[in-house]
């Protein structure tokens, strides 16, 4: 058995870390945004007989689930087996997931009454599970290949807390964004110290790598991105490095290319893009002195195997073989996807790259 420190030393030379450093690779490294999933019939034969949070909270599981897909795909990367919004409970919103409707807050935040709901993170212990999680995945994965832990943004955290779930037009996200109440401060403030908090004992735990997801950005403007939500996630990430200046931090949001360059600078070793722009184009308003994740449509792995080949192709093309690019789908796998596609497609990226 392999010791710590040599586990260490493997995992820092593997295709993943030495891309998220912007060092040369003997082929560009890939992994997927919901690699374990609904599109496996694995994933499908354990839903069947628990909860979503319930899986959530069984770290033998939740393991075995992320192991199960890593295995069957060959990936660079592993990340938990988790949910951005369990982090929600212990701060005192009432989650459920609701057969249908996706995730539910049963007491949102609209007020200063509200408010005292959304305690600060005091125990992270509380979310114990998760770190238990890390352990055991890091524990059963190959010593080389790196784990991601992760968590939601605080923009995204604080939209289902106030929206009470998914949401078209923000409408209450926005009215507390653009009030004279003071609130959105507090709740960000209070979001961001959790953030910091929760990744830094997934980092304890032993994660590699984390992700910072900010699935909802996509629905503000550059100027609302920079001056209601930069600073915040800027403060987590701080928080985060200064702990590990050694793990990388990947910065993720969706929706609109154009806060590209705000995310870059509020922080990030490497920045993910979606497939809403090109992967060129992305890296240009990111900065070549970052790292880049991305950034296939999803969609494609539904189609022919010569259509993911070509539009695998393209992204590559687009990175020009330039140091530093993680190949991903500019968002999760949809659970319509064949699971042969996406295994296709790591053959491809590899044989494509090397």
């Amino acid at each position: 058995m392999m010791s710590n420190e040599n586990k260490s030393a493997s995992c820092q030379q593997s295709r993943m870390m030495k891309a998220l450093r912007r060092e040369p690779t003997d082929c560009t490294p890939i992994w997927m945004m919901r690699q374990a999933g609904r599109y496996m019939q694995e994933y499908r034969e354990v839903r069947e007989k628990t909860s979503f949070l319930d899986l959530c909270q069984n770290p033998s599981l939740c393991a075995e689930v992320m192991i199960t897909a890593v295995e069957r795909l060959d990936v660079d990367a592993a990340i938990i087996f988790s949910d951005l919004l369990p982090i929600l409970q212990p701060m005192g919103m009432e989650l459920e997931f609701q057969k249908g409707e996706g995730p539910v807050i049963h007491n949102p935040v609209r007020s200063l009454e509200d408010c005292e709901n959304l305690r600060p993170l005091d125990d992270p212990q509380e979310l114990g599970f998760v770190y238990e999680t890390v352990r055991l995945t890091r524990a059963a994965l190959r010593p080389e290949l790196p784990l991601i832990g992760f968590s939601g943004a605080p923009f995204t955290l604080a939209s289902y807390a106030i929206e009470g779930g998914a949401s078209r037009n923000y409408v209450h996200v926005k009215k507390m964004m653009h009030g004279k109440s003071g609130l959105w401060d507090v709740i960000m403030s209070r979001l961001a110290d959790a953030v910091a908090k929760y990744l830094i004992e997934q980092i304890k735990s032993g994660a590699d790598i984390v992700q910072i997801f900010d699935s909802w950005a996509g629905c503000l403007s550059v100027s609302d991105y920079a001056r209601f939500v930069k600073p915040y996630s800027a403060e987590a990430i701080r928080r985060v490095k200064e702990f590990s200046p050694e793990t990388p931090v990947i910065h993720f949001a969706t929706g609109n290319p154009m806060l590209l360059p705000e995310i870059r600078e509020a922080g990030g070793d490497c920045i993910g893009a979606d497939w809403r722009i090109d992967l060129d184009d992305a890296w240009d308003l990111i900065g070549r002195d970052r790292s880049i994740q991305g950034n296939l449509d999803p969609a494609v792995l539904l189609g022919a195997r010569e259509e993911i080949e070509a539009s695998a192709a393209r992204v590559l093309r687009q990175a020009a073989g330039r140091p530093g690019h993680v190949f991903n789908l500019g968002h999760g796998i949809l659970k319509e996807t064949p699971v042969q596609n996406a295994i296709d497609l790591v053959k491809i990226v590899r044989d494509l790259s090397s």
